[in-house]
């Protein structure tokens, strides 16, 4: 049994590597790479998804409280992320060669897509249903960038949607 779950491993690792390396070549189109360093930057420890929150909790003063609780699910989500980094260590990609520095040196799961994901479903119920393309960019420039495997983002983004979902009766608590 050990021999078949090692195989399934290697397999998914195999996949992991082989769908990595699809993505990241996008990159050597100059205008998708400044798309993707733009969205690494901008993505770095959340700030984009926390200025998104405040920016609504501002623009949209009857749901204030709303916007700030959502704002603070995605917070949530990008620090749970970071705690399971440190947890499980995965390395960064090896095999290929970044677009951009990161801030950290483990890859599982994507803090960025963890927190663009529970931003995208957390102020999507508040009507920032615009955000979900971007937040969708926001998780494949990580792979076109090379600072993460595929899985490493369906995780993050999994995390993302489980923390804004369970936290979506606390957004709709007196939205204001």
């Amino acid at each position: 049994m050990d021999d078949l779950d090692d195989m399934d491993r290697r397999r998914w690792d195999g996949l992991d590597r082989r769908l990595l390396s699809a993505l990241h070549e996008r990159g050597t189109d100059p205008r998708v790479a400044a798309v993707a360093r733009a969205l690494s930057w901008s993505g770095e420890h959340g700030v984009l998804w926390l200025a998104a929150g405040l920016t609504g909790a501002v623009v949209d003063r009857g749901r204030y409280g709303a916007w700030l609780r959502g704002t603070a699910l995605t917070a949530t989500a990008h620090l749970a992320s970071m705690g399971v980094k440190r947890i499980v260590r995965r390395p960064r990609p090896a095999h290929i060669v970044p677009l951009v520095r990161t801030a950290g040196r483990h890859s599982f799961p994507s803090s960025h897509a963890a927190s663009a994901t529970a931003a995208a479903v957390a102020f999507g119920a508040l009507g920032g249903r615009p955000l979900l393309p971007l937040a969708a960019a926001m998780c494949l420039s990580r792979l076109v960038a090379g600072v993460h495997y595929p899985s490493d983002v369906l995780a993050g983004a999994a995390l993302g949607a489980l923390t804004a979902r369970l936290g979506a009766r606390w957004i709709e608590a007196g939205h204001g």
